[in-house]
């Protein structure tokens, strides 16, 4: 393991860069030692996520990559947590299966090089793509991971199988944690078969209300719709309004599914019909939210919702902030919005839009002073907020394991 800096010094900066899990679990206990906490990092594709950590000294756990075990009959892998997901998706793809979550990739929303995000940080965002309606999210396929806790102890929870177990299910908390619980090592997934067919029909020019009554009525629909997503004229390539759903499976199926809800369908007009890799470029740029990724100073919000509220938030919205720029994913569900760089001051009324429906807003992209200045997350309440403190403090009592990236640390806020 090697870390900057000379025997005997204390350097400004330290990094260190563990080869292996006990190597980890060495570079967390010399952290204690020095009570200096640590910044998490490896293909540094997620690092603009959350509030910036309260720390100057780097674990850079990139050397820990490769796939330890996959077995494709199984429909299961494990990896170690460095591993980057464009070499996990090239894998599955050979044997014609996929995450089936559809892990998204930011680098063009955050002005990056694509293919640079990783398993563990995959996992320790906890962010699924549009599939996430009907195949749920990273937590819903993690079967079991090894990592490190902030007490410098090796630990691992789960194994290869999905099965009901007592006590708590330490995958859950993994996912979504952004690293403040402990340093992932490996990791274990199930994956599933990619589908033989997939299309996507286009419904144009409807506006968000009726892209809202299209798309909650497609979902009650034993259509086993995989995706449905609107873009307005204003973020949509075509320059008018899309809106989306999406079939895959058999291709029989695929056919039969299609005129199901053509029929039902028949009042919004004919879709436009997608396919190949036309079908998989959009939903792509959705899962990337690449529709607002220009201009590059503005601040992206991702807004949670209840599905069939997308479009009353969206107005509401649009009367708070005038004219904005977002579109809808998760079939309502999920609102991603774009504000120019002097609307920071509004993240009251972003959230106010959202209290209504009992949604709640993530600060996605935004310089760092912003991300220190304003609430990244939505705050808890009280009781909540107490409960994801004792957590915390459980796995992480020394707060060494990226510090305040979540909420501010009261221990370390000031230091870094």
């Amino acid at each position: 393991m090697g870390h900057g800096g000379k025997q005997g010094i204390r350097p400004m900066t330290r990094t260190f860069t563990p080869g292996d899990e006990q190597q980890v679990a060495e570079a967390i206990a010399a952290a204690l030692r020095d009570d200096a906490p640590l910044r998490i990092r490896a293909g540094g594709a997620r690092a603009r996520l959350g509030r910036p950590p309260a720390a100057q000294d780097v674990l850079d756990v990139s050397a820990l990559a490769g796939v330890a075990m996959y077995e494709p009959e199984e429909l299961v892998f494990t990896a170690r947590a460095a591993t980057p997901l464009a070499d996990i998706e090239a894998m599955l793809a050979k044997h014609e299966q996929m995450l089936a979550f559809e892990p998204p990739d930011f680098a063009v929303l955050f002005g990056r090089k694509a293919g640079r995000g990783t398993l563990g940080g995959m996992t320790a965002v906890g962010l699924a793509g549009p599939r996430r309606i009907r195949a749920g999210s990273v937590r819903d396929h993690l079967l079991g991971f090894r990592a490190v806790s902030g007490r410098a102890e090796v630990f691992k929870s789960g194994g290869r199988v999905m099965k009901n177990v007592t006590g708590f299910d330490l995958s859950k908390l993994m996912c979504g944690s952004h690293g403040t619980l402990a340093v992932l090592t490996e990791l274990t997934f199930k994956v599933l078969p990619a589908a033989e067919r997939t299309i996507t029909l286009d419904f144009p020019d409807l506006d968000e209300p009726q892209a809202q009554a299209l798309m909650t009525k497609a979902l009650q629909l034993p259509a086993d719709v995989s995706a449905a997503a609107h873009l307005p004229a204003g973020v949509n390539r075509q320059g008018r309004a899309a809106t989306l759903l999406r079939l895959e499976g058999f291709a029989a199926s695929v056919a039969a599914r299609r005129a199901m809800l053509e029929e039902a369908l028949s009042g919004y007009g004919a879709p436009e019909m997608m396919e190949g890799e036309e079908s998989r470029r959009i939903w792509r740029a959705i899962a990337n939210v690449e529709p607002l990724a220009e201009p590059a100073d503005h601040l992206i919000w991702r807004l949670v919702c209840p599905p069939a509220q997308g479009a009353q938030v969206a107005e509401n919205l649009r009367a708070m902030l005038g004219d904005a720029r977002l579109f809808m994913d998760y079939g309502g569900g999920l609102i991603w919005l774009a504000v120019p760089p002097a609307a920071h001051a509004m993240a009251e009324l972003v959230r106010g839009a959202l209290a209504a429906v009992s949604g709640h807003a993530m600060l996605f992209r935004a310089p760092p002073e912003l991300r220190r200045a304003l609430p990244v997350f939505q705050p808890q309440p009280e009781a909540l907020a107490a409960v994801s403190e004792r957590i915390r403090a459980a796995f992480d009592p020394a707060d060494i394991l990226n510090p305040g990236v979540i909420h501010p640390s009261a221990k370390r806020e000031g230091t870094a």
